[in-house]
């Protein structure tokens, strides 16, 4: 099909390769940093002559995480004067490089600098790629897309992280070979990644028509609801190994697993947002996202053993898998085209600065009242918050998006992606 007559047609003239590209673009913002997280205990003895290398080699975990939170701001500002491809192909690109340093590096300071600029690259690519999706992507269209990239990424974390461990194994550089990936990608999203059509922003404006010219206050509360959800669920990778161990002498191996399964309940609910979402509002599913964290977590800190803890890892996991989908969605349908890069970049930074945060919060708590304290007070926490967005916040149905002339149909978006 040609580019006219898909455009005629109102799909995006990359059709399905341009749906893949995009989600493939998503999946690699899961190896951020925990892809690497095996493979530290061999990099402290192959740099133990290196001063502080205890805390050095930590973080490399750490570092690129602060980079993405205080430099998501910077390149939203970036997407929204350069446009969304060339910060898109430029971040993919700076991904492939700056991640597999490891692989050839031998100055530890070095390896540090590289994995600055490589959350600066993670960055780019979370707030382009789902910038490009609410671009290409309206109304109930964008739902289904924006739960398929969150189940992608999901999927991806599982992948990647066991393959990172199985690397660890062989070489602490290892890991580093994964960041390769993004090769082919840089030429994948130079090839086939496009700019909006001008009819494109003219259906994101009509939707965003009450808040046109303006930043949307709504984000500063989305921004307060991700970073409160990030708080909460971070509490599972800092402590659920060392609670495993307490519960059922439960090995690193064990701790993965079920990890695993709850990146896999989030990656399963995330495919099917755009059903769950359909006729519900942004509330309620916002109220819905921190009732499911609440029930979960209130299994794991209350379990004598691993059953519960699993159970409770499943319920968590599907209110992780409805939160960024249905916040994305919800402050994108209140945001002027020309301000989505801005916007989005914001959930990205609060994103990463909750995941950083957290741990901080946790430890202390843990030392008062122990592991399965911390989880019971992450419950209530994250039950304070559902009544609060129920009691203080508007029903936040997104607006359809206009039919005019002017504006494409919705884009068909397989179901079978």
């Amino acid at each position: 099909m040609t580019h006219e007559t898909s455009a005629a047609a109102g799909r995006p003239a990359g059709g399905r390769p341009l749906l893949v590209t995009l989600l493939l673009a998503s999946m690699l913002t899961t190896m951020a940093g925990a892809i690497v997280a095996p493979a530290l205990p061999a990099m402290e003895k192959h740099f133990a002559d290196v001063g502080h290398v205890g805390l050095l080699v930590r973080m490399v975990l750490t570092v690129p995480g602060l980079a993405i939170a205080f430099g998501a701001p910077v390149v939203g500002a970036l997407i929204d004067r350069s446009g969304r491809k060339p910060i898109l192909v430029a971040s993919v690109a700076l991904f492939a490089v700056a991640g597999s340093t490891g692989l050839f590096l031998s100055n530890l300071y070095a390896i540090l600098v590289f994995r600055l600029l490589l959350g600066i690259a993670v960055a780019g690519i979370m707030t382009a790629t789902t910038t490009l999706v609410a671009d290409h992507y309206p109304g109930q269209q964008r739902s289904r897309v924006l739960g398929l990239q969150a189940g992608f990424m999901g999927f991806g974390g599982v992948a990647f992280l066991s393959l990172g461990g199985a690397l660890a194994d062989i070489s602490w550089r290892g890991p580093f070979a994964i960041y390769l990936v993004a090769v082919p990608m840089t030429f994948l999203t130079l090839w086939l990644i496009r700019e909006p059509r001008p009819a494109d922003g003219a259906a994101a404006e009509a939707e965003a028509a009450d808040t046109a010219g303006g930043f949307p206050k709504l984000a500063f509360g989305i921004y307060a609801l991700v970073f409160a959800a990030q708080l909460v669920f971070y509490a599972i990778p800092s402590q659920l190994p060392f609670y495993l161990d307490e519960l059922a002498h439960v090995g690193a191996g064990g701790s993965g697993l079920a990890i695993a399964l709850m990146s896999l309940s989030t990656a399963l609910v995330g495919l099917s947002y755009g059903r769950i979402g359909k006729n519900r509002s942004h509330r309620t599913i916002a109220v819905t996202t921190f009732v499911l964290l609440a029930v979960g977590y209130t299994a794991i800190g209350a379990a004598t053993g691993v059953p519960l803890v699993l159970a409770g890892l499943l319920v968590a996991g599907a209110g992780i898998g409805l939160l960024i989908p249905n916040l994305n969605t919800w402050l994108v349908s209140r945001t002027p085209v020309a301000m989505r890069g801005r916007a989005l970049s914001g959930v990205t930074s609060t994103l990463f600065l909750g995941q950083f945060v957290s741990p901080l919060v946790s430890q202390p708590v843990s030392g008062a009242v122990g592991i399965g304290g911390v989880y019971l007070t992450a419950a209530g926490f994250a039950a304070v918050v559902a009544v609060l967005v129920l009691l203080t916040v508007r029903g936040g149905t997104a607006r359809p998006a206009p039919r005019t002339d002017a504006v494409r149909k919705p884009v068909e978006v397989p179901a079978e992606a």
